[in-house]
């Protein structure tokens, strides 16, 4: 496999959901249809030969980005956000998923978990990056809290088979240290306890980098999510090796 390959955050209205077209299905009543109405000696491209993928073709398997305004691309066109800078990403090195941006601005971990039904029942992901909490540090929310939601998310996750990658996150020092501290703990801890990848720090080296944030000192920029693809792309590689591996097939060529 090709390895190469402190304000509270804003709140937009909703959520942003961003992926590849799908390939319809139906396209055998078309060519039945077809063949009664005795059109198959027309030479034009029938709707149902556009739509059938080719021999040997590999459908796009989902991978959904759950979080808040850090995976939403707050203040940003929704390709420059992280999923869809993702996405091409792994298209260019030949893997064809599609990344769902299913992130919300202002979310705390207590509504992701409200919503975690909602995602999984609706866009049926194989592999989840999970990345929420920092809404709860920047409010104070005590990490006891922080830890249970997340627990919970990663446990329902884990029984549905969906391979999860949990984004670690960090707090400015002026919180605090025993509540940074305790916050820290949470995502080292809950992956081990779970067994899912850690990214360890969702931001690193864009967390306090002006030239890589947005005006509020919170939000990346363009630049920034660029460099946040290329933290998370190793271990977006691993997740999809495991989910490969235990779904039995192969989208590399």
């Amino acid at each position: 496999m090709n390895k190469d390959r402190t304000p509270p955050v804003h709140r937009q209205p909703q959520a942003v959901i961003h992926g590849t077209s799908g390939i319809r299905h139906g396209a055998w009543i078309l060519i039945f249809l077809l063949m009664v109405c005795g059109c198959g000696g027309d030479t034009r491209e029938t709707e149902a030969e556009a739509t059938t993928p080719a021999a040997g073709a590999v459908q796009a398997e989902t991978i959904v980005a759950v979080g808040d305004s850090l995976t939403a691309g707050y203040g940003l066109a929704e390709t420059s956000a992280y999923p869809a800078l993702l996405e091409k990403k792994l298209m260019l090195n030949n893997y064809p998923y599609k990344v769902i941006n299913a992130g919300i601005s202002g979310e705390t971990s207590s509504g992701t978990l409200s919503r975690l039904e909602w995602v999984t029942g609706t866009l049926s992901p194989g592999i989840v990056i999970l990345e929420t909490g920092a809404n709860d540090g920047l409010r104070g929310i005590d990490p006891a809290l922080t830890r249970r939601n997340i627990d919970a998310i990663l446990t329902s996750l884990k029984q549905r088979g969906i391979v999860v990658l949990l984004a670690g996150m960090q707090l400015p020092p002026n919180l605090g240290p025993e509540y940074t501290r305790s916050f820290s703990r949470i995502y080292p801890e809950l992956a081990k306890k779970h067994k899912v990848i850690l990214i360890p720090f969702f931001l690193k080296d864009v967390a306090g980098e002006s030239g890589l944030n947005q005006s509020d000192g919170i939000h990346p920029t363009a630049r920034g999510y660029e460099k946040v693809v290329e933290t998370i792309y190793p271990y977006v590689l691993q997740a999809i090796t495991e989910f490969e591996d235990g779904s039995g097939r192969t989208t590399k060529p």
